[in-house]
């Protein structure tokens, strides 16, 4: 038994905090629509009907990974472009810390205003919080590569793409997938509070409307299902680097 739990000790807390969070709830008969038991979340759950969640589920993941993907698409060539150019790093790192101080959620109904109220603001605004480690991050990876060699690369007439190539992008694989686990997650949390401004179904619109009409059970449900999304997209990176890059593990995070 000991040596389950320390095998299992996430799992183990995890189901602690449940049963403590359930006899909670019932010694002090706390109602449903204020804070509700798990079981009662597992009801509402389970009465809403599994094509529902399906449906809901497929919105928000449509959003998350279309902003995520056009996130990477734009981070890696400026990555890459700012580390090889000190005065366009100059003029476009302000610009890109500016864009991440700015609080989306103040931004994101400007958003939805100037481009309406389709997919395309939300994946905009997904792909506004997913963005900045990426670039920051990678950036990094690029420029830690020993100066001795990019000195060697250069003396052996090496191309900068080819530098580029097989010199940088391996000392940058561990910092890119870095970003890459800390990005998914935040395009989750993007995909959601774009449906807080404008959305007719996703999570977080459910959460919006489950909220408004005091089904906190729902609500805690679709959060729930959230938190199950991100650490499953999380560890499908994780796993994507751990096979593809095995010799970058433990380096750069």
């Amino acid at each position: 038994m000991p040596a389950f739990i320390n095998r299992h000790a996430s799992l183990c807390v995890f189901l602690l905090a449940l049963g403590l969070w359930e006899a909670a709830c019932r010694l002090l008969h706390l109602p449903e629509y204020i804070f509700p038991a798990p079981s009662q979340i597992w009801r509402a759950a389970r009465e809403l009907g599994a094509a529902r969640w399906a449906e809901h589920l497929a919105a928000t993941l449509q959003v998350a990974l279309a902003g995520y993907a056009v996130a990477i698409c734009l981070a890696l060539p400026t990555a890459v472009a700012i580390t090889r150019s000190p005065l366009l790093s100059r003029i476009v790192m302000p610009w890109l810390v500016v864009i991440q101080s700015t609080p989306i959620v103040a931004v994101a109904p400007i958003i939805v205003v100037t481009l309406g109220a389709g997919m395309l603001p939300r994946v905009v605004i997904t792909t506004m919080i997913a963005f900045f480690p990426l670039v920051v991050s990678t950036a990094l990876g690029l420029a830690s590569v020993p100066a001795e060699l990019i000195e060697l690369s250069r003396s052996l007439r090496a191309t900068a793409a080819r530098q580029y190539w097989q010199i940088r992008m391996p000392f940058a694989v561990p910092y890119l997938f870095s970003a890459l686990k800390v990005s998914i997650t935040l395009a989750i949390v993007g995909a959601v509070v774009a449906e807080f401004v404008a959305a007719e179904k996703g999570l977080g619109y459910l959460i919006l409307f489950a909220t408004s009409s005091f089904k906190v059970a729902v609500a805690f449900a679709a959060l729930a299902l959230l938190v199950a999304s991100s650490l499953l997209l999380y560890g499908l990176v994780e796993l994507l680097h751990r096979r593809l890059f095995p010799w970058s593990q433990g380096s750069g995070s």
